[in-house]
């Protein structure tokens, strides 16, 4: 088997409490600097700019088709959408949800799929399965998927028939097909991450996907079928997120930082790294 290409980062900016949830939207980075309850609007030469306030801890970012920001609130557990006068709630997950809220897709109808913690992951609980949630357009809230662990970074394929998450927990990518109605079926296992476990995630054109890593401070990319291509290093301890942006989707965008404890981050070490790929952003987000 032909060795990984390896490559590392350069910090584009850093000063952030902890990034994650990047989203590469019109022309600009879409950032949850989650620590600092905002999101933030990062330019390709680094320039910052704090695009809203968010009650709850901001996580997963997503537009609907008219154009409306949707954005999960973790500690609320719901998701909020923006409009011109500001957030309103969309969608209340408490029901389902235990425990915080994180990463989401919004699909082409303006539907979600929403991931939460399932166990007090920062007051030491140990690991159990949770639900993956699905939000309809209308905002109704259901089950999509049990026994998921940890269910976290999500990806939709360009055809919108195939939805892939990282279970972190459990150390590998997992897949379902997309109903017309949105329900989900198929279940399978896409890659199995051996030593990694995926956090943040995002799609190429090839249909390989770029997987952050938060314990190991590297981003695989990763084909169907666990093998890896390509490995990039880090400049902080960890990998959280990442995302393919900019005018021709072909630089990597990665949420770093050295802790995700929220207690460890008031020293804001947070940074958006950089480097460039071959192979452009596809799908989504």
């Amino acid at each position: 088997m032909t060795e990984p290409r390896v490559r590392s980062t350069e910090v584009l900016v850093d000063g952030f409490r902890f990034p994650e949830g990047p989203r590469w939207h019109g022309h600009l980075l879409f950032v949850s600097d989650m620590h600092a309850g905002r999101i933030v609007t990062v330019s390709e030469s680094g320039e910052v700019a704090t695009f809203a306030e968010v009650p709850g801890l901001p996580s997963g970012l997503g537009w609907d088709p008219e154009g409306h920001l949707m954005v999960v609130s973790m500690e609320q557990r719901r998701v909020l959408k923006f409009h011109s006068d500001g957030p309103e709630r969309f969608a209340d997950l408490s029901g389902y949800a235990a425990f915080p809220c994180n990463d989401m897709v919004v699909d082409a109808a303006g539907g979600a799929y929403v991931g939460n913690f399932g166990f007090d992951l920062h007051g030491g609980a140990d690991p159990v399965p949770t639900v993956l949630l699905r939000v309809a357009p209308d905002g109704a809230v259901s089950v999509a998927a049990t026994d998921v662990r940890f269910p976290n970074g999500s990806v939709i394929t360009p055809d919108g028939r195939t939805l892939v998450v990282g279970e972190t927990f459990a150390g590998r990518l997992t897949a379902w097909d997309i109903g017309a109605d949105g329900t989900l079926s198929g279940r399978r296992v896409w890659a199995q991450l051996e030593g990694a476990v995926p956090d943040g995630i995002c799609l190429d054109a090839e249909g390989a996907i770029w997987s952050a890593c938060p314990l190991s401070g590297r981003v695989l990319r990763v084909l169907e079928g666990g093998a890896v291509t390509d490995v990039v290093t880090v400049d902080r301890a960890g990998a959280f997120a990442c995302m393919l942006g900019g005018a021709d989707r072909r630089t990597l965008f990665v949420c770093t930082a050295d802790d995700s404890d929220p207690a460890a981050t008031e020293s804001a070490r947070g940074a958006i790294e950089t480097v460039r790929v071959e192979v452009p952003g596809a799908g989504l987000p």
